[in-house]
């Protein structure tokens, strides 16, 4: 479905509002720490909002939108640094079912990820950490029982809608449910840098799958674009959250009888991240419109977004602490929330050396 700008700003307005009120700070730290790593019933207000069921097509319960309100949304979840399964199952456990699975699979799964009442997550990368076919380190058996471990699972903990990439032989993958109470698979909680976004290991011995379609890496690819175009997304709307609190620091903070941020070299450095960030916004939102347009044509500008964003956020934050002084160092300091949400992104769906790869593949580098 096709929205006008119009209608995607009142989306972004609308996000905005409910984080604004439901996602501050004290609510971020209360939430990181609790049990399930995220406040439901802010997840069921998302739901209600269609936030949840975003690209899940309106045929299944879901609103049926594109990349662009992805992107749009995503801005504003990483301005908050929303603590939520958000990306694991409303992004890439939506898409990869889209993309995988068969009419009846969509019409088994895809409601109660729309309206909230499931939480998804997908288990595809090995302790590499590549997110790519050759990294896969789960494989499939003749009989569909799955074998090996899978790294870096998102919010792995609390899902319940459970999606393997297993390689199948001959190079190629397939996509596998799980059943979440299954005797045979173990999920471990990872130690986390950063509190807001958990990860899991799971651990495969012989656990019984039942396989989603007939799709390979194609399908899996597809999934991915869209998890590196809402990752972006979160990363400038941090990046433009951290700058904003910084500059408003800057004209705040008085030392030697003035504000700190009439000093000059302050000047140079916000004016440098101002554009960095404005540059970001531009290549996040160019990937998600090109991926709209026609994703077999956007891996460029993917990966243009996937370096671009996850550096620009990494050097706002760090330069944000620097101009903040000792202040910032500390936990009890947000830009330390941002500085972490910053690094845990840039390792996320590979890091910046294959986005850069595959940005000089497609322009025949």
């Amino acid at each position: 479905m096709t929205i006008s700008v119009a209608e995607r700003a009142d989306l972004r307005s609308a996000v905005r509002d409910l984080l604004h009120d439901e996602c501050t700070e004290h609510d971020v730290r209360r939430v990181m720490s609790s049990e399930d790593g995220f406040d439901r019933a802010l997840w069921q207000k998302l739901a209600a909002q269609g936030v949840t069921g975003l690209l899940v097509d309106a045929d299944y319960g879901g609103v049926g939108l594109g990349a662009l309100e992805l992107e749009v949304v995503a801005e504003e979840t990483g301005a908050a640094l929303l603590p939520a399964p958000w990306l694991a199952s409303s992004v890439l456990t939506v898409a990869l079912i889209q993309s995988a699975g068969t009419d009846d699979d969509k019409r088994r799964l895809l409601p109660g990820l729309a309206d909230g009442t499931s939480i998804g997550t997908v288990a595809m990368t090995g302790p590499r950490g590549t997110w790519a076919v050759d990294g896969v380190a789960v494989r499939a058996d003749a009989d569909g029982a799955l074998h090996g471990t899978a790294h870096y699972v998102l919010h792995g903990q609390v899902a319940d809608v459970l999606l393997v990439v297993a390689a199948t032989g001959g190079g190629d993958v397939g996509v596998f449910e799980v059943a979440p109470d299954t005797p045979r698979l173990q999920r471990t909680a990872a130690t986390v840098f950063d509190p807001t976004v958990p990860l899991s290991t799971y651990t495969f011995d012989g656990t019984p799958a039942r396989r989603l379609g007939a799709a390979g890496w194609a399908a899996v690819q597809y999934a991915l674009d869209l998890g590196v175009i809402a990752l972006a997304g979160e990363q400038v709307g941090g990046a433009r959250r951290v700058f904003d609190l910084t500059v408003d620091y800057l004209k705040t903070r008085i030392q030697f009888g003035r504000p700190i941020g009439s000093f000059q070299a302050l000047k140079h450095m916000a004016a440098d991240l101002l554009l960095d960030v404005e540059s970001a916004t531009s290549a996040a939102q160019h990937a998600a419109a090109r991926f709209d347009a026609d994703p077999e044509t956007a891996g460029g500008a993917i990966a243009l977004a996937g370096f671009t964003c996850a550096q620009t956020y990494h050097t706002t934050a760090m330069q944000a602490i620097q101009m903040h002084g000792g202040i910032a160092f500390t936990w009890e300091h947000p830009a330390h929330l941002f500085l972490r949400r910053a690094r845990t992104g840039q390792q996320l769906f590979g890091g910046a050396a294959p986005h850069r790869e595959r940005y000089l593949s497609s322009k025949g580098a």
